[in-house]
């Protein structure tokens, strides 16, 4: 759970003594609940857009709380916060096997099918650099700033150095750290985009030049008062930067179920890594996962969880060699958002790798991600 005094109300069933007032001048559209005939809620509290808690009514009771809260009969219910910015589709040269097309196509699909609104979605904010120094080398992001990059380093990346390219890359900082913080009053938020996990405290790798997810969970430690956070990286490349980054932070726990024998070739320390062979199909791989993550939650005790959902675990995928089905892969995501909101652990998710020869069965993939995170809590 978050630290004490934080504004956050896990859902369940509460028990009222009285209402205290119903309405006043300032606020016509509420009541004060304070503590027992029941009164249940499924959400966690939030601050809706006119300052006050928002609920949604009904659902999964939990007896033997007591809770004093506003609660607004007028504003819209939650929806599941997204993030998202046109930016996230960075130009690329012609040819290059990244496939930036999903970020459009993605939360046009979403919006399309009625599992997002377009409240649902929006704009991060580009992170400020005294909020990201503290995982990041300073020299690092100053040559990375400037273009002063080597030849070799900006190989490494994966990525032809711009203005704009670093200006995303701070963008999707801001998404995931504002998706963290989101996720404290709607239990789940998710970033389009980010799952950066090859980026070093003082180097890029991979398609990755800052680690969204290290950043995030730094913040949550500095600025949150959080003392234990867990990482699940799932993509199907192993989080060697973010492994790293944490190699001596105890309140951070890394996690990697990635191929064996895949990129990088030189693998990282994660807190625990599970290398998989190539080829590792849908019932070995879920059966791995529902053996291990419920007993990480158990001894490691996690106040939040990032969660890092490739889709390059997908048979299709160019890059990935392990021989997931789509429907595996939804199942992983079913697994991982489940046992987070069965154990009321605020999650954000990351999209993280996906490079399937059609960029349909890559969007589909990710999709269902969405889905279901709007289907369990929403």
């Amino acid at each position: 759970m978050p630290p004490a005094g934080r504004k956050f109300v896990p859902s369940g069933c509460y028990t009222t003594r009285s209402v205290s007032s119903v309405g006043s001048e300032r606020h016509p559209d509420t009541v004060e609940v304070t503590g027992s005939s029941p009164v249940r809620f499924t959400q966690r509290a939030r601050t809706a857009p006119c300052g006050r808690f928002c609920f949604r009514p009904d659902g999964n009771p939990r007896p033997g709380f007591a809770v004093v809260a506003r609660v607004s009969l007028a504003c819209t219910p939650p929806t599941l916060p997204v993030a998202w910015a046109p930016l996230y589709a960075h130009p690329l040269p012609t040819g290059h096997r990244f496939p930036m097309l999903k970020y459009e196509l993605l939360p046009e699909q979403l919006v399309r099918e009625g599992t997002l609104s377009e409240t649902s979605l929006f704009a991060p904010i580009p992170l400020p650099e005294k909020y990201f120094l503290d995982t990041h080398d300073a020299a690092y992001w100053l040559r990375l700033q400037q273009g002063q990059l080597t030849r070799a380093e900006e190989r490494a990346t994966g990525f032809p150095w711009s203005e704009a390219l670093v200006q995303r890359e701070v963008t999707i900082l801001g998404g995931t750290v504002q998706c963290a913080k989101l996720a404290l009053h709607t239990g789940v938020a998710l970033n389009v985009a980010g799952g950066t996990h090859h980026a070093f405290r003082d180097r890029g790798e991979g398609f990755c030049l800052l680690n969204d997810q290290a950043v995030a969970a730094n913040y949550l430690l500095h600025h949150e008062g959080f003392q234990k956070v867990l990482i699940v990286d799932l993509d199907v490349h192993q989080g060697n930067g973010t492994a790293a980054i944490f190699q001596h932070e105890p309140r951070v726990f890394t996690f990697s179920m990635h191929g064996a024998r895949n990129y990088p070739a030189r693998k990282e320390q994660s807190d625990l890594d599970l290398p998989l062979p190539d080829g590792t199909d849908d019932a070995t791989y879920l059966k791995l996962l529902a053996e291990t993550l419920p007993r990480l939650l158990d001894e490691v005790q996690p106040q939040f969880v990032f969660y890092l959902a490739g889709v390059d675990v997908l048979a299709t995928d160019k890059l990935g060699k392990l021989g997931l089905t789509r429907e595996g892969c939804r199942q992983r995501d079913r697994l991982v958002l489940e046992l987070c909101y069965r154990n009321r652990l605020p999650v954000v998710v990351c999209m993280g790798g996906g490079y399937s020869e059609r960029v349909a069965d890559i969007v589909e993939a990710h999709a269902n991600t969405f889905r279901l995170a709007q289907e369990l809590w929403f």
